[in-house]
């Protein structure tokens, strides 16, 4: 296993953090390698945590298209970062919603973009990227 892929993660105990879940970089030897990136809490109540159904509404509804969304994000990176693990480099791109309506009116045209991925699954994952910049603030 590649040392780069392996990832820590930590919940805080500071009272100022509490309940913030941080990703760090680490290898092998467990020393990080790379500035903690915060995870935003999905709640802090049990019983709204299961009020949301992440596998039975939304991997179980489209598990076909979201592993169609999860090749792009494999094909992205191995296009802008070829040696790097798996990862989303947000400085890349920051057009989501011209993009997706380029593959949109792409798909009419032909369905398969010249990289071999459904355009289709580029608006999917273009829909999911803007929509991850609207609820982080990283727009």
């Amino acid at each position: 296993m590649d040392d780069s892929s392996n990832f820590l993660y930590v919940n805080t105990d500071d009272e100022a953090t509490v309940g913030n879940t941080y990703v760090y970089k680490v290898n092998k030897n467990q020393e990080v390698v790379t500035e903690p990136e915060s995870i935003e809490p999905i709640t802090d109540k049990a019983q709204e945590r299961k009020g949301i159904p992440l596998y039975m509404g939304v991997m179980r509804y489209f598990p076909n298209a979201l592993r169609e969304v999860a090749k792009t994000s494999k094909q992205g990176n191995d296009q802008h970062h070829p040696d790097k693990p798996l990862h989303w480099d947000m400085s890349k791109s920051k057009d989501e919603y011209d993009a997706l309506l380029r593959h949109l009116l792409d798909h009419d045209i032909n369905p398969v973009d010249d990289d071999g991925v459904l355009h289709l699954a580029k608006v999917a994952w273009r829909a999911l990227a803007g929509l991850e910049r609207y609820l982080t603030n990283k727009h």
